[in-house]
């Protein structure tokens, strides 16, 4: 089967780097913290954007994961996206990319 061309972008998956981690980390903490500071009802779209910036962002930074996904859902319920679910998403995308990238043992 092959790959649709437009979606070519989501197999991209960019080393992971001691900068990168810290840009992806820097990106979730200030996503999370600007929702924080919006308060638990938020602005009208104000939150969605961030959502969205965060995500794109984070995607450019570390490249696409599945885990982006529920994570960006989960920001669009009111009082649960004032915990801090970008970074935590981060984190558990750098473990997984850090064990994806190691080599196999011999």
């Amino acid at each position: 089967m092959k790959f649709p061309a437009k979606l070519e972008f989501l197999r991209r998956v960019p080393p992971l780097t001691r900068p990168r981690m810290l840009l992806a980390l820097a990106v979730a903490v200030a996503a999370d913290g600007l929702q924080l500071l919006l308060g638990p009802l938020g602005w009208v779209a104000a939150d969605q954007m961030i959502d969205a910036i965060a995500m794109l962002l984070t995607m450019r930074i570390l490249g696409f994961h599945i885990l982006l996904l529920p994570t960006f859902v989960v920001e669009l319920v009111p009082v649960i996206e004032d915990l801090p679910t970008w970074t935590a998403c981060v984190f558990a995308v750098i473990a997984l990319r850090k064990r994806e990238q190691r080599p196999p043992l011999a």
